[in-house]
């Protein structure tokens, strides 16, 4: 288990700043859709939301390690992070994106046929 950690932990560390700041939204947006999906009943597999949460924590604190070497105090820390979030443009999270595509193929199959 603890290896499996640290070699997640050493994959987040060879990204760049902003490939983490993406994947952290993409990993919001799952988390988001996993809970639509609890209240709307639908079958989904309660350990992902763990899963995603801790894998976020660990994407933020390696951003925060950065952000320490950089010099960067956390009073800024916390108003750059406000600017970034405001920057965010709002976009389907990856399963809802493939899910459409699924979806739109079956319907285009459908009509060819």
């Amino acid at each position: 288990m603890m290896a499996k950690r640290e070699e997640e932990l050493k994959e987040i560390r060879t990204k760049s700043t902003e490939e983490l700041n993406e994947e952290i939204v993409d990993l919001k947006g799952e988390l988001f859709m996993l809970r639509l999906q609890r209240s709307a009943r639908n079958e989904f597999k309660s350990s992902e939301f763990r899963r995603m949460r801790k894998r976020i924590a660990r994407m933020l604190t390696v951003k925060r390690e950065r952000e320490m070497e950089e010099g960067i105090n956390k009073r800024l820390s916390r108003k750059l992070d406000r600017k970034w979030k405001k920057s965010i443009v709002p976009r389907p999270p990856p399963s809802l994106k493939k899910l459409q595509e699924e979806e739109a193929a079956a319907e285009a199959k459908e009509s060819s046929a």
